[in-house]
């Protein structure tokens, strides 16, 4: 890792993530690979895996908790702030706009919209897994690790299938990558101790407890709090597993429509940044006797929390571990893993929801080729897939 930077400059360049990160979670850790190991050189591509690694290892939204984790490392507590707040913020204010005005993605152009974004998805992530590919798998043995790891979460087919295929590959690299030597970097730069992790997971458990015994007869502000505590703290694989767990919590309690939880769902497609964002359109739907934009405000604030509040508490464990003597083939195989896990959810959901038709694939073939060959950026990307979906869309 380089130089440190200011909480401002964090600020920044997270700010023009948050406005034009389309796609989805997946496709922001493509983006983030793009900004922060290719283009600025924040961390090296070992470090942003490891980094991903736990974050895909631990319940929450992988994306913000990997931007939280580059904030922190980069420029401490008020760096992880600055770097939430700023790719979380455009998002956010979009879904209480689009609470405000009651929006409906029903059109044709709206749809071809959702499509095209979902078609940069495809390119991003597609990009991104070529790029770790070749940097985390550069032998027979780790590709096959990737490969198994990929089989695993395709064929189990559950959130909880990453955490298995990161373990499976955190054995096999450990028994079968003993040729990869020693890293020479520093373990992750954490800017705490242990107390102050264990301080994290106390609280973290605390309000989790606090939230799952909290009465829900009613919409209250605390009711709705916990509800979305309750939501980030127990989802593994992403903005898209949380939906399930917000409708239980929202829609089957007769706190909300089943018409306006889609809605959200809708509009938080086509909006950049995190899901989790539709956290905010939520918030401010429900009748918590707050104002709207507060109470979209605690929404954000607890779907967000249960997942920072985890990741603190592990960053300190796992410089330990990566420091250990025979720590570098376990970690060789854990890479690797992350890879095929990746790959996974290229094809599925990336690939499988975006791309259905032959003037789909053309799409994509080009706006990779952009990637790959031009190296140019990523918005001249979502022009040229969102462009080509409201032009091949009387094809499909």
């Amino acid at each position: 890792m380089t130089a440190r930077s200011s909480a401002s400059e964090v600020f920044r360049v997270f700010l023009r993530l948050g406005l034009t990160s389309f796609g989805g979670p997946i496709a922001h850790l493509g983006y983030f690979r793009e900004e922060f190991v290719v283009r600025r050189r924040w961390v090296d591509e070992a470090r942003y895996v490891e980094l991903l690694a736990i974050c895909q290892f631990l319940p929450g939204p992988a994306s913000s908790q990997m931007g939280f984790a580059i904030g922190l490392l980069r420029a401490g507590w008020r760096g992880a702030l600055a770097a939430f707040t700023a790719f979380t913020l455009p998002s956010a204010l979009l879904m209480l706009v689009f609470a405000g005005f009651a929006p409906r993605l029903g059109d044709e152009p709206d749809r071809s919209l959702v499509h095209g974004l979902k078609l940069v998805a495809v390119c991003v992530v597609a990009h991104g897994v070529i790029g770790m590919a070749r940097q985390m798998t550069p032998d027979l043995r780790r590709i096959v690790i990737a490969a198994l790891g990929c089989m695993l979460v395709l064929w189990l087919g559950t959130a909880w299938s990453q955490l298995v295929a990161i373990g499976a590959g955190a054995a096999l690299g450990a028994w079968w990558c003993r040729h990869v030597p020693a890293r020479n970097d520093a373990p992750i730069p954490v800017p705490y101790g242990r107390r102050v992790a264990a301080t994290l997971l106390a609280i973290f458990f605390a309000a989790l407890l606090l939230a799952v015994l909290w009465p829900s007869d009613r919409p209250t502000i605390a009711a709705m709090a916990a509800a979305f505590y309750r939501a980030g703290a127990l989802v593994f694989g992403g903005g898209h597993v949380v939906l399930p767990l917000l409708q239980q919590s929202l829609v089957d309690t007769g706190w909300m429509s089943a018409d306006t939880f889609l809605a959200g769902y809708g509009a938080a497609q086509a909006v950049p940044g995190p899901m989790f964002s539709i956290a905010s359109f939520l918030g401010a739907e429900l009748p918590t006797g707050v104002l709207p934009a507060g109470s979209a405000l605690v929404a954000v604030l607890a779907i967000f929390l249960p997942g920072f509040l985890l990741l603190g508490a592990t960053l300190p464990l796992w410089q330990r571990v990566s420091a250990m003597r025979n720590a570098a083939p376990t970690l060789a195989g854990v890479n690797a893993a992350v890879v095929g896990l990746l790959a996974a959810a290229l094809y599925d959901p990336v690939w499988t929801q975006g791309v259905g038709h032959w003037s789909d694939v053309a799409i994509v073939a080009i706006g990779l080729a952009l990637l790959l060959r031009l190296r140019v950026g990523a918005l001249w990307v979502v022009a040229w897939c969102v462009a080509a979906a409201l032009l091949a869309q009387p094809l499909r």
